[in-house]
């Protein structure tokens, strides 16, 4: 909801913009396309002014997307290789985790390490009831 009312927001100024201004600027204007002989007119097109500057705008965005596109290669390229390591790395670690054997239980766990007396030594673990000099609580 709150998007399309943002996009009414942007889109119906700027196509009011967009009208205002093919409509001051639609004197016609010849387009050549011969760059020694302009006045040749079998290489030339007779079109709106508004239709020359906004056909203009939007191959110069193309011309920018192409652009950036061929600038990011080295990114994209960089992107797959670490895709593929990582689909390597999950599948070896899929293998692995199926070829080890789970541990029993309770048979090979280690024995619970035994705890020296409280006060035994500097930073043995304190009884409970009793505070850092060993003193009964």
């Amino acid at each position: 909801m709150m998007g399309k009312i943002l996009k009414t927001l942007v889109i119906m100024p700027l196509a009011l913009l967009l009208l205002a201004f093919a409509v001051a600027n639609r004197q016609l204007v010849m387009v050549s396309f011969d760059p020694f002989d302009s006045s040749d007119s079998s290489l030339a097109l007779t079109l709106p002014l508004f239709i020359v500057i906004i056909a203009a705008a939007i191959l110069g965005v193309i011309a920018g997307g192409i652009a950036t596109w061929f600038g990011q290669r080295r990114w994209r390229r960089a992107a797959r290789r670490h895709e593929a390591e990582a689909r390597d790395a999950r599948q070896k670690l899929a293998e692995w985790n199926a070829h080890v054997p789970l541990a029993p239980s309770g048979h090979d766990r280690l024995a619970p390490v035994a705890q020296a007396p409280a006060g035994s030594y500097p930073g043995a673990p304190l009884a409970i009831g009793q505070d850092k000099g060993g003193a009964a609580l």
